[in-house]
């Protein structure tokens, strides 16, 4: 009894450590605009060298991980990055900045009255402030000279899918390629990005959060204006589709295969 008790505690303890080994792969940074902050994570590849050049993948977390810990952002996404075999298959640099709880990446009228969330995305309304400020950051960082600016990518989930795809919007010539999961837009702008960006897109059939036609009328205004995205629907996945996106074993081959047209 006492061996397997000892034997529990010692799983126990590796867990804990690989948990905040990998949140250590992630440097914590605050970019400073002005006398607006935004924290953020950043991991750079193994072996990393500015002699070299690598992709940069942004990540947008959902409204359930906004604050100001610069910790909760990584609660979802960022295993699929810190992997062992992914990590070596595909280096690259990852950043996960961190929404405050108080706005959205997305400039969207959200109404949680009832379920799913009524949302509309205003079509001429400026970026909000956090979504300028990862702008700027994206902008800092694909001017280095070790960044390969023909494989930048960007993805998210949730209030980060939705994210997503404004930042295409307004960055349309900034990306290779994106991924959107279980989330909603403007699809009057999709004009903006749909031939110039690869996307797949995910949601859940049984989501009641965020409607999954939402995602439907994103898929149908991206194939209007001569896009060709990928699109994954789960039949029997509710909110929490991104856990059946992550478990894709083609997600980061199609991604990083991807460079600007």
């Amino acid at each position: 009894m006492k061996k397997l008790k000892n034997f529990l505690i010692f799983c126990l303890v590796l867990s804990s450590t690989t948990v905040f080994a990998q949140k250590d792969l992630f440097k914590e940074k605050v970019h400073i605009k002005g006398e607006d902050t935004l924290k953020y994570r950043i991991m750079y590849p193994e072996n990393f060298s500015e002699d070299n050049q690598y992709p940069v993948v942004l990540f947008l977390h959902g409204a359930g991980e906004r604050g100001n810990d610069n910790k909760k952002q990584l609660a979802n996404g960022s295993k699929l990055f810190t992997d062992k075999i992914n990590r070596g298959a595909f280096p690259a640099i990852v950043i996960f900045p961190q929404c405050p709880k108080d706005s959205y990446w997305s400039n969207a009228d959200v109404d949680r009255s009832s379920y799913p969330i009524s949302l509309k995305f205003p079509k001429d309304k400026e970026a909000t402030k956090p979504m300028q400020l990862v702008i700027d950051l994206m902008e800092e960082v694909t001017s280095k000279d070790y960044v390969n600016k023909e494989k930048v990518y960007v993805g998210g989930l949730s209030m980060g899918g939705m994210g997503t795809f404004e930042i295409l919007s307004r960055q349309p010539d900034m990306f290779a390629a994106a991924f959107a999961i279980c989330g909603n837009g403007n699809a009057e702008l999709a004009k903006e990005y749909a031939t110039k960006v690869d996307l797949w897109i995910f949601h859940g059939a049984d989501d009641n959060v965020v409607d999954p036609k939402g995602s439907v009328k994103m898929v149908n205004a991206i194939l209007e204006n001569g896009g060709k995205p990928n699109f994954t629907l789960y039949a029997d996945d509710n909110h929490n589709s991104w856990d059946s996106a992550f478990a894709e074993p083609e997600l980061l081959t199609w991604l990083f295969s991807k460079s600007k047209k």
